[in-house]
């Protein structure tokens, strides 16, 4: 499989239903960009993904479909797995996120990823993300429903705080 699959020419990622079209952060959580969009010399635009495990132990980098493991990171064992136009970073056997190819210009993406204070954020196929304390109590976000949505040319995408807050579309 080659490195060109997972790279596209321009920033398109859907998240959760949504599209987002040039914005460089897709998901922030407080002052940590979870999942970004970023430009590859001369290959085009790819997403980075940092890897935390619930104790908020820094693991990994992912960028396109290559990870770059800390030493912590190494000891856990997580890895990725890939297969045609799909990548899926695991760990002790469970799914941290997938990124799907869907077009050379877009791609698809699910994540299921603790943030450094050890809070989970779950974005699936379902309407909006979910934030979790690190006691697994979820924490709301406002009853928005997000489904099918256009985000295009923002800094942020979505923006998720600690306090249950959500910023959508975010520039500045």
């Amino acid at each position: 499989m080659n490195n060109s699959l997972i790279f596209q020419t321009s920033p398109e990622v859907t998240l959760s239903t949504n599209k987002f079209i040039n914005v460089p952060v897709i998901l922030k959580y407080e002052d940590t960009n979870l999942i970004e969009v970023v430009k590859e010399e001369g290959i085009g635009f790819t997403t980075q993904i940092p890897i935390y495990h619930q104790d908020g132990t820094y693991l990994a980098k992912v960028k396109g479909n290559r990870m770059y493991l800390t030493k912590d990171g190494e000891k856990a064992g997580l890895k990725i797995e890939k297969h045609q136009n799909l990548w899926v970073c695991t760990m002790d056997k469970n799914t941290l996120f997938e990124i799907q190819q869907q077009s050379v210009n877009a791609f698809k993406t699910t994540a299921e990823i603790y943030t450094p204070d050890g809070c989970f954020v779950k974005c699936s196929d379902s309407p909006s993300p979910n934030l979790y304390d690190s006691t697994g109590n979820e924490l709301k976000i406002g009853g928005i429903i997000m489904s099918g949505n256009t985000i295009s040319n923002c800094n942020i995408g979505i923006w998720l705080e600690k306090n249950g807050s959500c910023s959508i579309g975010v520039n500045g």
